[in-house]
């Protein structure tokens, strides 16, 4: 019996905790905690790294000039209607996350029980990060305007603080939320990056039935304003790889007799293209500025930096697409959807490094919704990590094989200033 299948019961007990205590990004107090115990378990000798106050970061020397980072991501989703969800917080485990954990576990067990270190043709550094989810925004513009972060997203926070300084590669997983027949892994798969931007119209109130011609109707220059948005569409370049999704947020508290004098409004912008993602944000804000004083009213907006895209690596995918073939244990494989306009802070370690994520099924449910569920605990837990092991394995004894780059972190916060004008 290998070690994983040996391990599979402990990752359950782990997994169980895990999933009956989400917790939001950069508040995984209690996540962080019971990895650190269970890596304090495989062996008392290991150095624990912390950084952002829940990051975990463990690195395994063996001499070599490399580095490959595993990355292991710990906070929950904001679902309150999921059957686990916390219902102090809202956070649930929607997005799989917890087995991302288990997964690197997994690994760190086989590599520290039967002696593997010296099998790899690079160090490993395992990085346990917080914060990928991009909720909690209210709570989080709270701690950046107190100066305790920059981002929102924590690969980003830790880029600023040099944990990735000293890694080479980077090796992600993340769960796949859909239905399959038989088990399935996915590689070569982009992720887009994306911004938001948040507009407050302004108008002025007054009776809507005395004196409608005395005020200025806010929500008539966000509904202009929509249609702008809509219009522009016709004159996107690449628009199969664009997404943006205009709406009203925050409540409405106006009495429906009077005219209302403030509506907000944000749109995310999923992009490949940061340039023409940069251009595009600006002509959203030429059209609200616009339609603000088309109807007489006025406009003030924000933007709010997201993430970057995730470009994969394709020299990598092609090791682990060899590592598949030799599987006998895992029939399935996507590998010619090419991308996707979901997002994540993994596309900010691929803008320094290269980067793959390999997407895993065994789930029921749609991701992010009420209803996310493991079913397929034995592969998640154990089939999965053991391939995602041997994969790690030959690409770290074919690194020259990779096409490789290494951008400064002067040169990643630099792109995100660009994001941010």
């Amino acid at each position: 019996m290998s070690s994983f299948l040996k391990y599979y019961a402990k990752l359950s007990e782990i997994a169980d905790f895990l999933l009956h205590n989400p917790e939001l990004g950069y508040k995984e107090f209690k996540t962080s905690s019971k990895i650190e115990a269970e890596i304090n378990k495989i062996s008392p000798e290991l150095k624990v790294e912390h950084y952002l106050n829940t990051g975990l970061k463990v690195t395994l020397t063996n001499g070599s000039q490399k580095t490959i980072g595993i990355i292991a991501e710990m906070d929950s989703l904001y679902q309150p209607n999921h059957k686990v969800a916390d219902t102090s917080t809202g956070a649930a485990q929607a997005c799989g996350h917890y087995t991302q954990i288990t997964t690197a576990l997994a690994i760190m067990n086989e590599i520290i029980t039967n002696h593997r270190l010296e099998d790899f043709g690079a160090n490993l550094a395992f990085i346990f990060t917080p914060s990928e989810e991009f909720v909690d925004l209210a709570w989080r513009k709270q701690q950046k305007e107190a100066g305790k972060i920059d981002y929102f997203g924590g690969k980003q926070e830790a880029i600023k603080l040099g944990i990735f300084d000293d890694i080479d590669y980077c090796v992600s997983v993340h769960a796949i939320g859909e239905d399959f027949d038989e088990r399935t892994i996915e590689i070569n798969c982009d992720l887009a990056g994306f911004n938001f931007e948040y507009f407050d119209f302004y108008g002025k109130a007054s009776h809507a039935a005395f004196a409608p011609d005395a005020g200025i109707n806010a929500q008539s220059i966000a509904t202009l304003f929509n249609i702008a948005l809509a219009l522009q569409r016709q004159q996107i370049k690449d628009p199969n790889r664009i997404r943006f999704n205009p709406v009203i947020v925050g409540e409405n508290h106006e009495s429906i007799n009077v005219i209302p004098d403030h509506i907000k409004m944000g749109t995310d912008l999923r992009f490949f293209d940061i340039d023409n993602a940069q251009k595009l944000m600006n002509r959203f804000k030429q059209a609200a500025e616009g339609c603000a004083a088309a109807l007489g009213g006025s406009v003030r907006s924000e933007r709010q930096v997201g993430y970057l895209p995730l470009i994969s690596s394709k020299s990598m995918s092609a090791i682990v697409k060899d590592v598949f073939s030799a599987d006998e244990k895992i029939p399935g494989l996507i590998e010619n959807r090419g991308y996707t306009m979901a997002a994540g802070d993994i596309g900010d370690v691929s803008f320094l490094i290269p980067t793959i994520q390999i997407g895993y099924g065994g789930w029921n449910g749609t991701i992010h919704g009420d209803d996310f569920t493991l079913v397929d605990p034995e592969f998640v837990l154990a089939i999965f990590p053991e391939f995602v092991f041997n994969s790690i394995l030959k690409i770290s004894n074919n690194l020259d094989q990779v096409k490789t780059y290494k951008k400064t972190k002067e040169e990643y916060l630099t792109e995100l200033e660009k994001m941010a004008k």
